[in-house]
């Protein structure tokens, strides 16, 4: 009798300490018997719920200059309390729900204030995860991929810095209602393998607030900071090191022969249209700014300096020349003088007593009083004349040896002390 009184407490102990079915308790937990209204928001009517958020970043790049936009792909985390939710029925500490369970609960309307396009995960089903623990804290994570707008200051490129945000906002709630925050300990993190083609993704980030006033009540708004940094080595083996040689192949033409006018006009063209087409190329990736970049100023001065070799040229060809031009205006004022002279002696009557003096005597006069060859000695034969405009000439060519690649060389060390050294300076201290 007692063995049977005993079994029947036992058996209803165990029946009254047997949890509810899954299915009876979460339709409690969601409202179906319990009253869970998800349209109201946790506290209704009291303190405003605090979302904390942190995010994982799985991939970073994508980041384009002409449209001035990044895109990433991450994992987004939020967690607050809603005292709706708590349950003492069962002994975990937690319970990992179906993501389709999304649709009965409250949840934050977070979005990105600088989106320009996202994109949800649904294979092989959605990328959601739902997890409710004993005292009501509910986290919610989601996967989601985003293109998100980033300005670009331009002006040092390719050797810049830029700063590319991403704002976390609520559309609805005001601060009355919903605080997003982030959490206290890692609230940015990025994958181990996290490379980027182009830039350096640095490990510091700029975690802070950007609450925003409307004229609808003011909303809660946090932000990330990431700072990237260029890395330059595409553009020098792309754009810097053949325009290099090209202003190089340019300083060529001065140690070919001046009468050589094929081979010198030739490579002045080449290296010109060459630098062109290398100077478009390098515009060609980025945005139509109105400000001059660091790349537009490299372009300028080589297709400036391939430019001037090509005139250096035409300058010593005008010189070499100028012997014909001097024997031309001598002749010409040789016969302006004679025909001075025979109508002055044809009126006296003497015209084949004063031939001769006025041939030898007449010229001389006039030749040293043109200025463009007034230093050239009187009495010189065509030869000596023809040599001395060539020795000119040739001058010009070694001076050019020496005066290019120093200007060039000059120009080098400035530019690079400017943008290597001292913007990336200033550019370090304002991050």
């Amino acid at each position: 009798m007692l063995w049977h009184i005993f079994r029947s407490i036992s058996i209803f102990i165990h029946r009254a300490a047997k949890p509810p079915s899954p299915s009876d308790f979460l339709d409690k937990l969601m409202g179906r018997t319990s009253g869970y209204d998800a349209r109201i928001r946790p506290n209704f009517k009291g303190p405003p719920v605090n979302v904390t958020c942190n995010i994982f970043i799985n991939s970073f790049g994508s980041i384009t200059e002409t449209t001035m936009d990044y895109r990433l792909n991450v994992f987004l985390r939020q967690q607050w309390n809603d005292p709706r939710l708590a349950y003492k029925e069962y002994p975990d500490d937690s319970l990992d729900l179906d993501p389709s369970m999304l649709d009965s609960i409250w949840k934050p309307d977070l979005f990105f204030a600088n989106e320009k396009g996202a994109n949800f995960h649904e294979v092989t089903t959605d990328n959601k995860l739902l997890r409710i623990f004993q005292n009501g804290n509910v986290l919610y994570s989601i996967r989601l991929t985003l293109t998100l707008s980033c300005p670009m200051d331009l002006k040092n490129f390719p050797m810049d810095s830029q700063t590319c945000t991403m704002q976390l906002e609520s559309f609805g709630y005001t601060m009355n209602d919903l605080i997003f925050k982030w959490l206290d300990v890692g609230a940015v993190q990025v994958a181990d393998d996290l490379t980027l083609p182009q830039f350096v993704l640095k490990e510091e980030k700029g975690l802070g607030y950007c609450t925003k006033h409307y004229n609808t009540g003011k909303f809660t708004c946090i932000e990330v900071k990431f700072y990237l940094e260029r890395q330059m080595g595409y553009y020098l083996i792309q754009m810097y090191i053949p325009s290099l040689l090209t202003v190089i192949l340019s300083w060529v033409s001065f140690w070919i022969n001046m009468d050589a006018a094929p081979a010198r006009v030739g490579l002045g063209i080449t290296t010109v249209l060459t630098m062109t087409t290398q100077s478009s190329g390098s515009r060609a990736s980025l945005p139509k700014v109105s400000y001059v970049k660091a790349i537009d100023i490299w372009m300028a001065v080589c297709l400036l300096f391939v430019f001037a070799a090509l005139l250096e040229y035409a300058a010593v060809n005008f010189v070499s020349r100028q012997h014909k031009e001097f024997f031309r205006l001598r002749r010409k004022l040789k016969e302006q003088q004679r025909q001075r002279t025979e109508e002055e002696l044809a009126q006296q009557g003497l015209l084949f007593q004063s031939f001769g003096l006025a041939l030898s005597t007449g010229s001389a006069p006039e030749m040293d009083a043109t200025p463009v060859f007034a230093d050239l000695p009187p009495g010189l034969g065509f030869y000596d004349i023809r040599r001395r405009f060539v020795d000119r000439a040739k001058r010009i060519d070694t001076i050019s040896r020496a005066v290019f690649p120093m200007s060039f060389l000059m120009f080098n060390v400035l530019y690079w002390l400017t943008y290597k050294v001292l913007r990336h300076e200033d550019v370090q201290a304002a991050l």
